[in-house]
């Protein structure tokens, strides 16, 4: 069994809460419309967005996480359209998201497919791993972003909030080991 399956086999919906990022950030929301939790995991951001009247998809590679979303769904009577979708090898192309929030995942080659598939005047919440590893997170850099590359590789969105705390001052405040960036495609 792949690891992410045996990952969400041993969790529920519901044991994460939603990423900072669209905590701290949602009153850039727009009232209404259409959202994609982008490698949704158990779809915490999805479901908080659900509650909140959004028409959410939820797009993950596990079987099990896509599954467990289903079935909480239905359960709660909350629409969520969760699909199975390889997003590595199969990235979406076609703009048709008001919303897309990702966080804690990184694949650098479809990046700029975040931008495609956002409607103009869209917005794009991102939140995952930094660079500099000061106590949290994977070892892996190829899972850690570089200094300042959320703002290189979505230049063409207009940046609306951005944050990158590093290993500066007093390491056991702030917030480490993330970067924050919400950036809106141009109308």
């Amino acid at each position: 069994m792949p690891d992410w399956e045996q990952h969400y086999l041993t969790r529920d919906v519901g044991e994460q809460n939603p990423a900072s990022i669209l905590m701290e950030h949602a009153y850039l929301l727009p009232e209404s419309g259409k959202v994609l939790d982008y490698a949704c995991g158990l779809a915490a951001n999805g479901f908080w967005l659900a509650y909140q009247g959004f028409d959410v998809t939820a797009w993950d590679s596990s079987n099990i996480a896509v599954s467990k979303i289903n079935q909480y769904s239905k359960q709660c009577s909350i629409s969520i359209q969760a699909e199975v979708r390889d997003l590595e090898n199969n990235p979406p192309t076609q703009a048709e998201f008001d919303v897309v929030i990702v966080s804690h995942f990184l694949h650098r080659h479809t990046l700029h497919h975040l931008v495609d598939i956002l409607k103009p005047g869209g917005l794009l919440f991102y939140q995952t791993f930094s660079g500099e590893r000061v106590s949290d997170g994977p070892s892996n850099a190829d899972f850690r972003l570089q200094s300042g590359e959320l703002l290189k590789v979505f230049a063409d969105l207009t940046v609306l909030f951005y944050q990158q705390d590093g290993a500066a001052g007093n390491l056991a405040e702030g917030r480490r080991d993330q970067a924050f960036f919400i950036g809106q495609k141009k109308v």
